[in-house]
Protein backbone atom coordinates (compact mmCIF):
# COMPACT_ATOMS: atom_id res chain seq x y z
CA UNK A 1 0.00 0.00 0.00
CA UNK A 2 1.18 3.14 -0.74
CA UNK A 3 1.50 6.12 2.00
CA UNK A 4 2.73 10.03 2.08
CA UNK A 5 4.60 11.32 4.74
CA UNK A 6 4.52 14.83 6.09
CA UNK A 7 5.53 16.29 9.03
CA UNK A 8 3.33 18.17 11.64
CA UNK A 9 4.44 20.84 13.88
CA UNK A 10 2.19 21.35 16.91
CA UNK A 11 1.36 23.10 20.03
CA UNK A 12 1.68 20.75 23.19
CA UNK A 13 -0.49 21.40 26.64
CA UNK A 14 2.80 23.39 28.23
CA UNK A 15 2.76 25.90 24.78
CA UNK A 16 5.96 23.98 23.81
CA UNK A 17 6.12 23.44 19.92
CA UNK A 18 7.78 19.98 18.67
CA UNK A 19 7.45 18.30 15.46
CA UNK A 20 5.78 14.80 14.29
CA UNK A 21 6.51 12.84 11.71
CA UNK A 22 3.04 11.25 10.20
CA UNK A 23 2.01 9.17 7.08
CA UNK A 24 -1.23 8.53 5.56
CA UNK A 25 -2.13 5.33 3.83
CA UNK A 26 -4.01 5.59 0.50
CA UNK A 27 -6.10 3.16 -0.82
CA UNK A 28 -7.20 2.17 -4.70
CA UNK A 29 -10.44 4.38 -6.01
CA UNK A 30 -12.14 5.23 -9.15
CA UNK A 31 -11.06 9.16 -9.00
CA UNK A 32 -10.97 9.47 -13.19
CA UNK A 33 -13.07 6.65 -14.48
CA UNK A 34 -12.61 5.16 -17.09
CA UNK A 35 -9.29 5.71 -16.10
CA UNK A 36 -7.34 3.02 -13.85
CA UNK A 37 -7.75 3.32 -10.09
CA UNK A 38 -5.62 6.00 -8.07
CA UNK A 39 -4.24 5.94 -4.79
CA UNK A 40 -5.48 8.51 -2.59
CA UNK A 41 -6.69 9.58 1.27
CA UNK A 42 -8.57 11.89 2.51
CA UNK A 43 -6.26 14.76 4.29
CA UNK A 44 -7.53 17.63 6.20
CA UNK A 45 -10.77 19.61 4.93
CA UNK A 46 -9.34 22.82 3.73
CA UNK A 47 -11.28 26.80 2.85
CA UNK A 48 -8.12 28.33 0.24
CA UNK A 49 -4.93 28.44 -1.18
CA UNK A 50 -2.59 30.79 -1.79
CA UNK A 51 1.25 30.93 -3.32
CA UNK A 52 3.56 32.47 -0.51
CA UNK A 53 6.77 33.73 -1.46
CA UNK A 54 9.80 34.28 0.89
CA UNK A 55 13.18 36.15 -0.31
CA UNK A 56 16.15 34.76 0.53
CA UNK A 57 16.88 37.53 3.13
CA UNK A 58 13.39 37.17 5.09
CA UNK A 59 13.85 35.84 8.82
CA UNK A 60 11.02 35.35 11.16
CA UNK A 61 13.75 34.74 13.72
CA UNK A 62 11.39 36.22 16.33
CA UNK A 63 9.25 33.64 17.62
CA UNK A 64 5.76 33.16 16.21
CA UNK A 65 2.73 30.79 16.48
CA UNK A 66 1.24 29.87 12.59
CA UNK A 67 -1.50 32.63 11.65
CA UNK A 68 -4.06 29.82 10.68
CA UNK A 69 -3.77 25.94 10.14
CA UNK A 70 -2.09 25.45 6.94
CA UNK A 71 -0.07 23.01 4.73
CA UNK A 72 3.36 24.36 3.00
CA UNK A 73 4.31 22.22 0.03
CA UNK A 74 7.18 23.79 -1.10
CA UNK A 75 8.02 23.96 -4.71
CA UNK A 76 11.36 25.94 -4.62
CA UNK A 77 14.41 26.75 -2.47
CA UNK A 78 14.73 25.53 1.78
CA UNK A 79 13.22 27.11 4.97
CA UNK A 80 14.35 25.87 8.56
CA UNK A 81 11.88 26.11 11.23
CA UNK A 82 13.30 26.09 15.22
CA UNK A 83 10.66 24.72 17.48
CA UNK A 84 10.46 26.32 21.04
CA UNK A 85 11.80 22.86 22.18
CA UNK A 86 15.02 23.24 20.21
CA UNK A 87 14.40 21.48 17.54
CA UNK A 88 15.52 22.21 13.82
CA UNK A 89 14.43 20.91 10.62
CA UNK A 90 15.13 21.98 7.46
CA UNK A 91 12.38 21.74 4.61
CA UNK A 92 13.31 21.56 0.81
CA UNK A 93 11.76 21.50 -2.44
CA UNK A 94 8.86 18.54 -2.49
CA UNK A 95 8.32 18.86 1.35
CA UNK A 96 4.82 18.92 3.19
CA UNK A 97 4.59 20.51 6.42
CA UNK A 98 1.36 20.37 8.28
CA UNK A 99 1.62 24.28 10.72
CA UNK A 100 -0.92 23.36 13.32
CA UNK A 101 0.59 25.84 16.25
CA UNK A 102 -1.62 28.49 16.28
CA UNK A 103 -0.88 28.97 20.51
CA UNK A 104 1.73 28.84 22.71
CA UNK A 105 5.13 29.86 22.52
CA UNK A 106 5.78 29.66 18.50
CA UNK A 107 8.58 28.68 16.42
CA UNK A 108 10.81 30.89 14.38
CA UNK A 109 11.78 30.24 10.80
CA UNK A 110 15.01 31.16 8.79
CA UNK A 111 14.94 30.70 4.61
CA UNK A 112 18.35 29.04 3.95
CA UNK A 113 19.19 29.89 0.80
CA UNK A 114 19.88 33.36 -1.67
CA UNK A 115 17.25 32.40 -3.99
CA UNK A 116 14.42 32.29 -1.13
CA UNK A 117 11.61 29.77 -0.89
CA UNK A 118 8.83 29.28 -2.94
CA UNK A 119 5.45 27.58 -0.55
CA UNK A 120 1.87 26.16 -2.44
CA UNK A 121 -0.17 26.49 0.78
CA UNK A 122 -3.89 25.56 1.48
CA UNK A 123 -5.72 26.84 4.55
CA UNK A 124 -6.66 24.02 6.51
CA UNK A 125 -10.68 24.65 7.33
CA UNK A 126 -12.22 24.16 10.37
CA UNK A 127 -12.67 20.75 11.11
CA UNK A 128 -16.76 21.22 11.98
CA UNK A 129 -17.55 22.59 8.33
CA UNK A 130 -17.34 18.93 6.78
CA UNK A 131 -16.14 19.42 3.66
CA UNK A 132 -14.16 16.49 2.17
CA UNK A 133 -11.11 16.70 -0.21
CA UNK A 134 -11.41 13.05 -1.80
CA UNK A 135 -14.73 10.79 -0.86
Amino acid sequence: MQTARYVRLFTDAYGETHFEDLEVQLKPQDFAPPAAPLNLANFHPVSGSFWLGAPGEWEGDAPHATPQRQIFCTIEGEYEITTSDGEVRCFPAGSVLFLDDTTGKGHQTRITNERGALVFAVAVADEMDGSRAVE
